[in-house]
């Protein structure tokens, strides 16, 4: 049994996605991160959307997966556990689950062909900065507080922290929050980089909003194969890269957007794109 919830509601053709466990500081418990993978799976192949928003209910975004309270199956933890007070599970066990659960969260906050934006108050700490991290766009309040806690607890870094942060920030901001454990404001995230922007407190959601509605307002086919050839080009060279450029060209010059686009430029008016 889960004591949060993952929960989801539509505003135009935005899917608005709220993590919702204030007792803890929103922190996902498994069923919270299930259904969360379940979410976004949908997402991804729904005409009808045109963006994402993720966000937190109350006070803090989220501070990350709870292994302690909700995981004692974990090695982790496990290792923590009385002697007899239960099984530990077999070889190999995060490596079987975790790319089903945590990581595969971030692989379609990541890869899924829509924008995606989120609003960070308060904590976003391990799993919940990278979430944060990997969204397309992230707004925080500017005494928002990102923490990769991994190290202080003992562990190694995962859910894509070690892949996000050099990309992002450069290798030796990444280390100072990977191995010294530095946590990062609002305002600092922003100027490294991290993030879209840092505002006050109570322009978070006045910004989020206008973010959603300028993306969820343009062509949806052209953005998700801009954001994808974006993520392709991290790894790829340049020729791999215009390759690549010229498939998606190939794609988005067959969509009505794209005709649209022509029209309104030859008529000089804002284009009206529908998605399509």
């Amino acid at each position: 049994m889960s004591d949060g919830s993952v929960t989801t509601s539509r505003r135009d053709a935005v899917l608005r996605i709220t993590l919702d466990r204030q007792a803890r500081r929103n922190s996902l418990d498994h069923p919270m991160i299930d259904n969360l993978v379940g979410i976004l799976t949908a997402a991804a192949s729904d005409d009808s959307l045109r963006a994402v928003f993720i966000t937190g209910a109350g006070e803090h975004f989220c501070t990350g997966a709870d292994w302690v309270s909700t995981n004692t199956s974990d090695p982790r933890v496990a290792s923590l556990q009385p002697a007899g007070a239960g099984e530990r599970p077999r070889t190999g066990d995060l490596v079987r689950r975790i790319p089903h659960t945590a990581h595969r969260v971030i692989e379609l906050v990541a890869t899924i062909h829509l924008p995606v934006v989120c609003a960070v108050r308060g904590w976003a700490v391990g799993l919940g900065c990278n979430l944060a991290l990997a969204a397309d766009f992230t707004v925080a309040d500017t005494g928002a507080t990102f923490w990769e806690p991994f190290i202080s607890r003992g562990f190694s870094p995962d859910s894509g922290s070690t892949w996000l942060l050099p990309r992002l920030a450069g290798v030796a901001r990444a280390k100072r929050m990977l191995l010294l454990g530095e946590k990062v404001s609002g305002t600092d995230a922003a100027d490294w980089g991290l993030i879209h922007s840092a505002v006050a407190p109570d322009e978070v959601d006045t910004a989020a909003d206008e973010l959603l509605a300028r993306l969820s307002g343009g062509p949806t086919v052209a953005l998700g194969l801009a954001k994808q050839a974006i993520a392709y080009g991290q790894h790829a060279t340049l020729p791999q890269s215009m390759n690549q450029e010229l498939s998606n060209l190939e794609l988005s010059c067959r969509t009505a957007d794209f005709k649209e686009g022509l029209a309104a430029f030859r008529e000089r008016r804002d284009p009206d794109f529908t998605g399509r």
